[in-house]
């Protein structure tokens, strides 16, 4: 082994706690370290943070890092400071003393890292600055803001390919949690690094159970599952639009769950209050629009919802991926209906930008809506979009593996909508939406039915057969596999060239039967976990502790509280909740013992660990220990081991 090697496995140990690196994590700090750029794409949770932070401890110098999150450098500097590392950032929350302090201590040398804004390189006293300081490592985080395909797209990352000119010794690491082969290719050429090496970690969040169902009322679907699955969580639920997230946190709120909004048209302070409130409390639930959730630290995030179909497969995972950070179960669950992919084609339609752009974000929308369709697991179909081989046998840990889909042949009932709009187009020269041919199918007589002489169409009635929100599925189905389109701005439904292939019989319709009853199964993935921080030291905590551990979990829980809340920091800065956990199940009887838990670094082991040891003392005993002197009640070694139709005339 290297020096090198040897250096940063001492570093992950000593400040991180950890005695291994995870999965790609230590080729691609191999790979820095000897002085060679890299292209990093690796999961949310997947520990792409260490792929930097050793460098920067390990090669001499700053490691700089480039990041958009501004509303966050202070809490990632104050979690590496209550490591030990010597951690700074600068951008324009700060007044000019504080910045000449941490300009002070960047040219002494006394910093490990230090955080920018991409815009601070923009200005030319931040590139004099760095070039009169010793640079170990330039990390260009959330590097899929390069992308103007992207669903993150930041101006200031485009100026980034600056730095190799400048500082061509120095490596540089571009990470991103989420993108496309096209994507990953546009970070190579926009921030101009032709000879990095490329290391793509698998997508899977085993830890992570997906979920799609049905809308029906929203706001109560997400009720009912906050307060059977979730309750007491912190969690994160998205909604498309400023209005719909006000109402749902003051829905949330009336029914007893503590819920606060974030979205842009907040004031700044407001938003900052409750993104502090939401990393520094158990517990609490954040409604917002995408404005929030990037980069956002917190691991024992326990859900993320969506109550409006995100935009892209991209958004929809990076989003999801801000749950189960700690790799313990977690739920990523949406409310998903006919009025999501009408809304979503609408706002395609009327967006700006070219012809190009729509077809773009057309495409993009059309893979999002493949995924919610699947009648196949849906983290394959995931794993698929990104480029990686899913398992043929399905993951065991998604709505669809849980609770197998049936299809049926909707290849009738998708000629009489496909023939219903013919009727209402090519016979009065109308336009309807979605309502309007679900209606006539059902042969209401409405009084806009009545109105336009509806009931007079041959297809008025024709189907009895199956209920309102069967065909408001049917319908749903035909527009995700493109034989229905959307137009105008009343969402006018419209056949598309496809449509014929269907009426003229040349083509099935298989269609997804909407499932009677949601899966509500909170078993996790016996797989990895997925935190990518690190191989675990000792045994990992289950995820389930036995019901005679809570009490030890809860007390350990409640001291690290009131240790947050004196220092002003989150609560997992002290802990993680997975490591409390290992605490609980390993009850350490020394610092020594202490030590050898994951997570648990010399810095926070000086710091917290006799705290740690009074409260697990304060309880006694670990339940169910053997008794000193107890007699051996396993038994003697040799105990034996234990085992075709007539066409209808409407077509």
């Amino acid at each position: 082994m290297s020096v090198t090697q040897s250096e940063a496995l001492a570093a992950l140990d000593r400040v991180f706690g950890y005695e291994a690196f995870r999965g790609e994590q230590e080729a691609v700090i191999e790979h820095v370290v000897a002085g060679g750029d890299a292209v990093v794409l690796m999961p949310t949770g997947g520990g792409k943070s260490l792929c930097y932070q050793i460098p920067s401890l390990v090669r001499p110098g700053t490691g700089v890092v480039v990041s958009p999150l501004i509303a966050l450098m202070q809490d990632q500097v104050d979690a590496l400071r209550a490591l030990g590392v010597r951690a700074g950032f600068m951008n324009s929350t700060q007044d000019f003393d504080e910045r000449r302090v941490v300009e002070a201590e960047f040219l002494a040398g006394e910093l490990d890292l230090l955080y920018l804004a991409p815009e601070r390189l923009r200005l030319e006293n931040t590139l004099d600055l760095l070039s009169r300081g010793k640079i170990s490592v330039f990390a260009i985080d959330e590097a899929h803001c390069v992308s103007q395909w992207g669903h993150d797209f930041r101006p200031d990352y485009l100026s980034l390919s600056l730095l190799g000119e400048r500082w061509p010794d120095v490596p540089r690491i571009a990470l991103t949690a989420t993108a496309t082969r096209a994507t990953h290719q546009e970070i190579t050429e926009r921030l101009n690094m032709p000879t990095a090496r490329h290391f793509v970690a698998s997508f899977d969040r085993p830890n992570i159970q997906y979920r799609i169902v049905p809308k029906a009322d929203p706001k109560k679907q997400l009720l009912s599952f906050l307060r059977e699955e979730h309750a007491g969580d912190a969690g994160i639920v998205y909604c498309l639009s400023r209005n719909s997230v006000e109402k749902t946190a003051e829905f949330l709120n009336r029914n007893g769950v503590e819920a606060v909004p974030y979205h842009a048209g907040l004031d700044a302070g407001t938003r900052a209050a409750h993104q502090s409130r939401f990393l520094r409390e158990d517990g609490l639930v954040v409604v917002a629009t995408i404005a929030f959730g990037m980069g956002i630290d917190k691991p024992d995030v326990r859900f993320v919802a969506h109550l409006d179909l995100p935009k892209s497969v991209e958004g929809y995972y990076q989003e999801t991926g801000r749950a189960g950070r700690d790799g313990l179960p977690s739920t990523a669950w949406m409310a998903y209906g006919l009025n999501d992919v009408i809304q979503q084609r609408k706002l395609i339609q009327s967006g700006e930008g070219d012809e190009a752009f729509r077809r773009r974000a057309q495409a993009h929308l059309d893979s999002m809506l493949a995924l919610c369709e699947t009648v196949r697991c849906r983290r394959g179909q995931l794993l698929a979009y990104f480029g990686q081989d899913p398992d043929p046998a399905g993951c065991g840990n998604c709505d669809t593996c849980l609770s197998p889909p049936e299809t049926w042949d909707g290849t009738i009932a998708a000629q009489k909508v496909l023939s219903t709009v013919v009727r209402l187009q090519r016979e009065r020269g109308q336009k309807f939406g979605a309502v309007q041919i679900v209606d006539i199918l059902l042969g209401k007589r409405t009084g806009k039915v009545i109105q336009f002489d509806h009931d007079q169409l041959s297809v008025f009635g024709i189907g009895d057969e199956l209920a309102e929100a069967e065909w408001r599925g049917v319908i749903r189905q035909l527009l995700a596999q493109g034989l229905l389109a959307v137009e105008g701005e009343y969402g006018t439904l419209v056949l598309t060239e496809a449509s014929g292939t269907v009426l003229r019989r040349e083509r099935e319709v298989p269609l997804r039967k909407e499932p009677k009853k949601p899966v509500t199964s909170r078993s996790g993935s016996s797989g990895s976990s997925g935190s990518g921080r690190g191989e675990r030291k000792g045994k990992a905590a289950a995820p389930e502790l036995p019901e005679e551990l809570l009490p030890a979990f809860e007390a350990l829980r409640a001291w690290r509280a009131e240790q947050a809340r004196e220092q002003g920091v989150p609560a997992y800065v002290i802990f993680h909740d997975a490591t409390l956990r290992e605490i609980a199940t390993l009850w350490p009887a020394s610092v020594a013992e202490l030590g050898g838990i994951s997570g648990v670094g010399e810095k926070k082991l000086a710091t917290y660990g006799e705290g740690v040891l009074e409260v697990l003392a304060s309880l006694g005993d670990r339940p169910g220990a053997q008794p000193a002197g107890a007699p051996d009640a396993s038994g003697p070694d040799d105990w034996p081991e234990m085992d075709a139709e007539p066409e209808p005339d409407w077509i």
